[in-house]
């Protein structure tokens, strides 16, 4: 049952992402669901915390589906190598920091709003 929910939840992620991909270009909507998907998975680590009574189906469905397939690590690794082989060098630059930096963050402010609910 677990792996089931983790298919149909990776699918609803990658079927979002795709509708965002399809309504802003690449690279702002990778940044944008990558730090989406942050948020929301650093939410439900701590609200799965204090919450033994959800499923572990369900727990394995939001983060390791739905957060899996909303964030797309290897579509932002592909899009710096091809700003590095176009010779994007600063732009590749700022892109990997910033989206290291910008997504740790949103995973610590969404443990910190799961901490307050």
């Amino acid at each position: 049952m677990t792996f089931l929910s983790v298919f149909l939840g990776g699918g609803i992620g990658a079927l979002l992402r795709f509708a965002i991909s399809s309504l802003i270009s690449a690279p702002l909507a990778t940044f944008l669901v990558n730090i989406a998907g942050s948020f929301i998975i650093g939410f439900l680590y701590v609200y799965f915390i204090d919450k033994p009574s959800i499923s572990p189906v369900l727990k394995f469905a939001l983060t390791a589906g739905f957060c899996g397939g909303l964030t797309t690590f290897s579509t932002f690794s592909l899009e710096v190598f091809k700003m590095l082989a176009n010779q994007q060098f600063f732009h590749a630059f700022i892109y990997t920091i910033l989206s290291i930096i910008v997504c740790l963050i949103a995973v610590t402010i969404g443990v910190y709003c799961a901490k307050i609910i």
